[in-house]
């Protein structure tokens, strides 16, 4: 894990000091070592965070034994031992034994044929001294960026958009960017903020040389259920067999290794599987001294069941506030997931003892673990509640909706289910998905922009007679590849903690997409593939407990401690003005409705503003 920055021309040199500034900037990700190779026309960097074999000998840029090739790489391939055997007898001797040479060795013999061969995240550069050729690559998902600034003639790239920054690339406003993700809250896959920037879509691989640039989608979601599914019975033990083989090969690592177990069933799996790989497996939970939100004693459970050395990092709410602006101050891009503060904490405690980390993120939107996706499975059966909710979907708009007490949150609910109703399948799901609607953007913006053309991709596979699958498909791309995959990278790499996510193995994900929608949710039981699947490995209490959850305290700081800086600094309507972005009226009107308690998701569309002028004033000071 590491980050890495480059710059290739094909027809002038390039400023390898600009690269090595890049490289600078992307220390946090690679704390062990940091170098650039460069040429007249290219100029790689490396910031190495020592995973496999920690000698000098695997430092990069890295160098194929005939001089042709030379690498950058971030991430892991975790079948590299086993890809060993593609090599050939004809191959010179390993000089390492990390999985970059393996890598490199096989990009040598196959070219982008090796990627489908690749069982990790990657995002890595091969140039070919010979052919004077750049090739460019991202694994399936997204779980590693890579972002971009392309030209005809020449492209740069980093791990971060900092280093992009750093690099020489001048920073100007994508506005409809900026629409995209006041909407969502984060930005969509492959969307920068920086007019000019890009990242390279999850899956894809770009070739550039003199004759130009090429790019092509290597990897696709399986898009059909399989002709004849084992039974429900049979198909989760497939699961759990893939899951487990996914799991124990996550746990190759030369440093100290552990699993974050919240206690949820998802993280909870990992632990457990990987319990049965690793003697003295390290766990790591965060604990709230208000109770209402603290989720330690089911974690606890599953740490003796399961004989792991467990260590809870016990936090008060001034804990988690202290930590709010070093977390905005170390975003290179707004990304307004409020979680991510959690995430930041945790990832800061965790290194303290282990380098890397299994998590349990990508089971929600692989096996359809929201109430959305609840509510989409309802939505598409008829019924008289799903006939009475369509016609009153007016009446409920006047009713008092928030998410401050029990009564208005289910309100709120009912309101947005009974709106979705009345959509088509992809209006509905971009409904569901969103922070904020178009007619709220209209009142917050001095120059609204619609920001379908970025969304539209992710719902382009919807049809009439579809079902869940096609939810949990756009789910994968759009939640998963720009808000929990975004937040994972950006807050564990802060801390040089790598962060490596089983249930996205990709043999893991073809297997589910592939099985019938209602394994997945039936009914009100969600997940319950894996929930039935594991049900033997996990205490009871864990399928007996109340619905609980942890938002972070927003409206609580907004009231308190944030209240001046939100008056003074966010709606200062001087400043709004010569910005020329928000309409000052539009924020207070926003504020007003918060203050007053009668806020939904108006709450998250401020922390998502709050994020973006903190932003905004770093990169573009008056």
């Amino acid at each position: 894990m590491c980050g890495i920055a480059g710059w290739f021309a094909t027809d002038a040199p390039v400023a390898a000091p600009a690269v090595q500034a890049a490289i600078k900037a992307l220390q946090h990700r690679g704390p062990d070592h940091q170098q650039v190779w460069h040429q007249p026309q290219v100029a790689l960097g490396h910031a190495r965070l020592s995973i496999l074999d920690l000698s000098s000998t695997a430092h990069q840029p890295m160098h194929s034994p005939c001089g042709r090739y030379t690498i950058v790489f971030n991430g892991e391939i975790f079948n590299y031992r086993e890809l060993c055997g593609q090599l050939g007898p004809e191959e010179e001797p390993l000089q390492t034994t990390s999985d970059t040479e393996v890598l490199l060795r096989l990009y040598r013999k196959m070219g982008p044929g090796c990627l489908p061969l690749l069982n990790g995240f990657f995002a890595f550069a091969v140039y070919d001294h010979s052919a004077r050729q750049i090739f460019l690559a991202r694994d399936r998902y997204g779980i590693k960026p890579l972002y971009l600034v392309q030209q005809a003639s020449q492209v740069q790239f980093a791990s971060e958009p900092g280093a992009l920054i750093a690099m020489g690339h001048v920073p100007e406003l994508d506005t409809q960017a900026l629409n995209a993700y006041l909407r969502l809250n984060y930005l969509p896959p492959g969307v920068s903020m920086f007019r000019g920037m890009a990242q390279l879509l999850p899956g894809h691989w770009l070739r550039m040389d003199a004759a130009g640039t090429e790019t092509r989608q290597w990897y696709t979601l399986p898009g059909q259920v399989m002709t004849q599914p084992p039974n429900y019975e049979a198909a989760g033990q497939e699961f759990l067999r893939l899951l487990e083989d996914a799991v124990q090969l996550r746990l190759i690592a030369d440093v100290p290794l552990g699993v974050f177990l919240s206690g949820g069933i998802d993280s909870s799996t990992i632990a457990a599987l990987a319990a049965r790989h690793t003697r003295h497996l390290q766990t790591f939970s965060i604990g709230f001294e208000d109770k209402l939100y603290d989720e330690t004693h089911y974690a606890q459970v599953v740490a003796r069941m399961h004989g792991t050395e467990h260590t809870v990092f016990r936090l008060g709410m001034e804990d988690l506030y202290e930590a709010v602006f070093p977390l905005l101050e170390s975003l290179t891009e707004p990304f307004a997931d409020a979680s991510a503060l959690n995430f930041n904490i945790l990832s800061r405690l965790t290194r303290q003892r282990v380098t890397v980390a299994l998590s349990g993120d990508g089971a929600d939107e692989l096996l359809g673990g929201y109430s959305k996706h609840v509510g989409e499975y309802q939505s598409r059966r008829d019924g008289l509640r799903n006939a009475l909710l369509r016609v009153g979907s007016p009446l409920l708009g006047w009713l008092p909706a928030n998410r401050h007490s029990s009564l208005g949150r289910k309100l709120f609910q009912a309101r947005k289910y009974a709106q979705g109703l009345r959509l088509p399948p992809a209006q509905r799901y971009l409904l569901w998905c969103s922070v904020a609607q178009p007619d709220s953007l209209r009142r917050l913006l001095r120059h609204p922009q619609d920001s379908m053309g970025l969304l539209q991709p992710y719902t382009s596979h919807f049809t009439a007679k579809g079902n869940l699958n096609e939810v949990l498909r756009a789910d994968i791309q759009l939640v998963l590849g720009g808000d929990m995959l975004v937040k994972a990278d950006r807050m564990s790499m802060a801390h040089a903690l790598e962060v490596r996510v089983p249930f996205l193995d990709y043999r893991v994900v073809d297997y589910a997409m592939q099985l019938p929608a209602d394994y997945k949710v039936l009914g009100s039981h969600r997940k319950r593939l894996l929930q039935d699947a594991v049900r033997p490995l996990l205490p009871p209490e864990l399928y007996n407990r109340p619905k609980q959850g942890f938002e972070v305290p927003l409206r609580q700081w907004y009231l308190s401690q944030l209240r001046s800086y939100i008056e003074t600094q966010v709606l200062d309507a001087d400043y709004l003005r010569a910005q020329g972005i928000f309409q000052p009226e539009g924020l207070q009107d926003l504020w007003r409705t918060i203050l007053r308690g009668q806020s939904a998701k108006e709450e998250w569309t401020l922390w998502a503003v709050i994020v973006f002028q903190h932003w905004y004033k770093r990169y573009f000071p008056h």
